[in-house]
């Protein structure tokens, strides 16, 4: 392939960047612009803080490229010696297979196969072995996965060393990195079940978790899952009424919850919020060690329930046995309860293994919450794997978070693409030492080019492992490997096991469309709560050929060399600041503004791709009050802010005469959303 180099002779490298001129030139290799990338990133843009040159040099080099031949340009360009160390590479020796295309391929022909494979490699620890590692007697929508096996999954998070560092941490209004040993880790999560056995409360009950990501959360999840009950999932942000459906759809005995939620001078209330929602029982943990607040009769501190006895001897059960229930928007405007089984975390790990690539003497680092599948995905991916966990409890748009990086010598950071927009406005990590990461990985909304090339300039040009999936698959089905060359929002291959297609409004093979899933899977749900699973995920979905296919929801664009590029979601569901709502939960709430009489929320990308934006379309009971539109906006945002999510920002408002609707009355979501991106 050859390459000019005359950008060069631009204004921008003739002028503001003449003092580089020369050396830039020096580094570029005719007809290797893939070779010039690396060489220029390497020998002059560590030493150059100046992302705008980073960013015309990448454009630069590349401007010929052939996209459509070659797949997007490459940021990243793993060298041998990285593709050897990796757990992919490893087991594709052992199967003695050459090629990924071709691993890949094994892993959704043999499932039986590839799934034993890798559940050795993890070290699952069993009570009792699998008879069959796959049974679909019953239709692979509905599948039977290690038939005969009685295990609890908390134990194999405590394969490795006692004396191994299992966290890092580092609390809020701190600067010291705190740590807890597997060995802690493992007596406090046991502390935890016994404290719930003399509560009471037995195998199967539901207990929910309403509280930050700390190491104490961490421990009440495992302890409550080494009881062989049920974690419920609640994210601290929601407000009281959105924390008591989940109560009562999960039918939870008792919540762990904090007193306040400390940010910066700021104490926000946690525990009255989970009064108000009617919480049946609540074990209350400080978040200082004063015990500021009274608790209701019925409740009990953390240091009065918690037991002295520091063994337990895990609960075993099923493979399908729930262990944690989570939540994700139902298009009703009611929340899916998605049960997580024994297997799901499998998939966690599994996808930890291969995708992340987690080794032993890793360090991972996600800002996320037990009210997302992030926030268990991160727990089994990292505890199975034997690597270290990295909390930060403060928020991770701040330079403090980026020290934590630095300090706790994080190798994978995980991240949504709201916060690196953040960083990159407010350029709060510029001088932050990002030299130990390996890789960056990337989930729950649409990221942009631009910044995540920003995002890679941090760690001198690691790679972004591109993550999409969702609750009910217990990790992703899109993604990409340390084999592949990273470029910036881009996926490189579907996750290895699961088996997707794009397919157009006529049911074929496309270059944009939806996205299918081919069951079975590990990690695939198999029931809802209060859906009903067959009708949310296989009803009305195509067949293609032979295969039952699974709807998702999602939009992708297919690219050249098999990249993808994420285009936002197909159905009435969107994603914002990393979290999933439907349109109907938004519209639900927006209903009892003053003056408005009807709404529809969208979410559109914005140009050059990146997180989803949210546009309300408004019909108003009285054309005039179109004149106080700010006052209407800060009314809608008030209203979110208080009954739904305060993360969640309204973008833009529109006020139309009436809503398009189908001939059985259903709003056409997708024609306004049309509409509006035609116009802006």
């Amino acid at each position: 392939m050859k390459n000019d180099f005359k950008f060069l002779d631009q204004p921008e490298f003739t002028t503001r960047f003449q003092h580089l001129r020369e050396k830039v030139k020096a580094q570029l290799v005719e007809g290797n612009p893939k070779k010039s990338w690396q060489n220029s990133a390497k020998n002059i843009l560590s030493n150059e803080k100046n992302f705008d040159l980073h960013e015309a040099l990448f454009k630069g080099i590349y401007h010929n490229w052939n996209e459509q031949k070659e797949g997007p340009p490459p940021a990243w360009s793993p060298t041998e010696e990285e593709k050897n160390s990796t757990h992919i590479k490893k087991v594709m020796a052992e199967k003695k297979i050459l090629q990924f295309e071709d691993f890949y391929y094994w892993s959704i022909i043999d499932r039986e196969s590839f799934w034993k494979t890798t559940i050795d490699h993890l070290g699952i620890t069993f009570l009792k072995k699998p008879d069959q590692i796959l049974n679909i007697e019953k239709g692979v929508e509905d599948p039977i996965w290690l038939k005969g096996a009685q295990f609890n999954i908390a134990q194999s998070c405590f394969n490795a060393p006692k004396e191994k560092v299992a966290i890092r941490f580092q609390k809020e209004n701190t600067t010291e990195v705190q740590e807890m040993t597997y060995g802690q880790l493992d007596q406090l999560s046991s502390q935890v079940a016994n404290g719930l056995n003399a509560l009471g409360l037995k195998a199967g009950d539901a207990i929910a978790i309403d509280m930050l990501m700390n190491v104490e959360s961490v421990a009440i999840y495992l302890g409550i899952v080494k009881a062989g009950m049920q974690a419920v999932s609640i994210a601290d942000s929601f407000a009281p009424h959105e924390i008591k459906a989940r109560l009562e759809i999960s039918k939870a005995k008792a919540v762990f919850t904090q007193d306040y939620i400390l940010r910066g001078d700021k104490k926000l209330p946690l525990y009255q919020k989970v009064v108000e929602a009617n919480a049946s029982r609540i074990i209350l943990l400080g978040a200082t060690d004063k015990n500021e607040i009274p608790v209701r009769a019925q409740d009990v501190r953390w240091e009065k329930f918690l037991s002295e006895n520091t063994t337990y001897a895990p609960i075993a059960g099923d493979p399908d046995n729930t262990i944690n229930i989570l939540f994700s928007s139902g298009t009703t405007g009611d929340p899916k309860a998605i049960p997580w089984t024994g297997l799901t975390p499998i998939k966690a790990a599994s996808d930890g293994f291969y995708h992340q690539d987690i080794q032993k003497n890793d360090v991972v680092c996600w800002p996320t919450n037990l009210g997302w599948m992030m926030g268990p995905w991160l727990i089994f991916a990292s505890l199975i794997n034997q690597a270290t966990m990295a909390l930060y409890y403060g928020p991770p748009m701040t330079k403090g978070f980026g020290k934590f990086i630095e300090n706790a010598k994080v190798t994978i950071l995980g991240l949504v693409p709201s916060i690196v927009k953040q960083w990159r406005v407010s350029n709060c990590m510029e001088d932050c030492d990002f030299s130990s990461i390996k890789l960056f990985s990337s989930t729950g909304e649409c990221s942009n080019a631009s910044d995540y090339l920003y995002l890679m300039s941090l760690a001198n040009y690691r790679p972004i492992i591109e993550y999409c999936g969702g609750t009910e698959i217990g990790g992703g089905y899109l993604t990409g490997t340390l084999l592949q060359d990273a470029s910036p929002s881009t996926f490189s291959t579907p996750a290895l096991g699961i088996e997707m297609l794009v397919l157009d409004d006529e049911g074929k093979e496309a270059a944009s469309g939806e996205v299918f899933l081919v069951p079975p899977s590990i990690g695939l749900s198999q029931r809802l709560l209060n859906f009903d699973h067959q009708k949310i995920y296989y009803l009305g979905a195509p067949r293609f050929g032979e295969k039952k296919l699974r709807k998702h929801g999602d939009q992708l664009e297919c690219l050249g060399k098999n990249y993808f590029k994420a285009q936002g979601r197909a159905d009435d569901t969107m994603n914002l600041g990393g979290i999933k709502v439907s349109s109907a939960e938004i519209e639900r709430v927006l209903k009892d503004v003053d003056g408005v009489l009807e709404t529809a929320a969208i979410a559109v990308c914005p140009e050059g791709g990146g997180p989803s934006l949210l546009v309300v379309f408004v019909v108003l009971m009285d054309k005039s009050l179109s004149l106080l539109r700010d006052e209407v906006f800060v009314k809608m945002q008030s209203k979110i802010k208080k009954d739904l999510n305060p993360l969640f920002k309204i973008y833009d408002l529109v006020f139309v005469e009436q809503l398009p609707r189908t001939a059985s009355n259903k709003v056409m979501r997708r024609e306004l959303r049309a509409k509006y991106q035609t116009k802006t």
